[in-house]
Order: structure tokens, then C-alpha cells, then sequence
């Protein structure tokens, strides 16, 4: 019973996290900006980004509750903050701001930050570590469309 409250809180944070980035992006995708730039040819339909945030942060969350049962760990509590953090204020950083390096540099580091979450704790996490592998492979696309946008425009 214990992992079904976990998953339900990490839930609440995690689309709570998306919420907050989204009101932060201002008009995001479909902001005049945005549009007028040099995007990769491999950047997906727009529908796809809601489809893939909305299914990273279901298996994120379960993620986050079984390693809540099986780790306690002050490293581990601060990197998923930073995380949160980072997740949160990349949206600020780009579509709001348009400051596409910083938000280059800000997506990189979030890419780091989940990659340190899903090494340190394979050994502990095991098969459950496959539940972070769709986020962090994201993140690898993700972070390659904003490098794209970062040499062409």
C-alpha cells in the first residue's frame, strides 16, 4: 500500500513540475519565435511532446517510489531536486527568454542529472531502472534538438 501513495505523490510532483514549466514557456511552440526558427528534421509533431512528457513522468514516478522504498539517500533526494529544478526553468529559459544557450546548457545539465540518478541507483534499482530509461532517452533528443537550434539560429 505504501508504493501506491508513493507513486501518487510523485505524481502530483511530477505534473506538477510539467504544469509550472508550461505556464513558465509563455506561448512555447507555437510563439511566433519559435516558429521562425531553424528546427532539426527530426524534431517530432507537436502532440508527440505532450504524449512523451505525459508517459516519462508516469514511469518517473514509479520509478521515484520504488527507489523511495529502497534507498534513503541525501545524494539521491538532492539530485531529483535539481532535476525538478532544472526540468522546471529550461522552459523558462528557452521559450520564454529565448536564450537558446542557456538553455542548451540547462537541458545538458538536466541530461547529466538524470543520467547520475539512473547509474547510481542501477545497482539498487535493477529491472526497475528500465522505468527511467524512456526519460533519459528523451532527454538525449531533446537535447540534441536544442543543440540543432543552437548552431542554426
Amino acid at each position: 500500500m505504501k508504493i501506491f501513495k508513493l507513486i501518487f505523490f510523485y505524481l502530483i510532483v511530477n505534473f506538477s513540475a510539467l504544469a509550472i514549466g508550461i505556464w513558465l514557456m509563455n506561448n512555447g511552440s507555437t510563439s511566433d519565435w519559435y516558429i521562425s526558427l531553424v528546427r532539426a528534421p527530426w524534431e517530432p509533431d507537436g502532440w508527440v511532446f505532450g504524449f512523451a512528457w505525459t508517459f516519462l513522468m508516469i514511469c518517473f514516478a514509479v520509478y521515484l517510489a520504488k527507489l523511495s522504498t529502497l534507498t534513503n539517500s541525501r545524494k539521491i533526494i538532492a539530485a531529483v531536486l535539481v532535476q525538478y529544478f532544472l526540468n522546471i526553468i529550461w522552459n523558462y529559459l528557452f521559450f520564454n527568454q529565448h536564450d537558446i544557450i542557456l538553455g542548451l546548457i540547462d537541458i545538458s545539465l538536466l541530461t547529466f542529472v538524470v543520467t547520475f540518478i539512473l547509474f547510481k541507483n542501477l545497482p539498487t534499482m535493477k529491472y526497475y531502472s528500465i522505468l527511467i530509461l524512456p526519460y533519459f532517452i528523451w532527454l538525449l533528443i531533446a537535447t540534441s534538438l536544442n543543440l540543432y537550434i543552437a548552431i542554426y539560429n
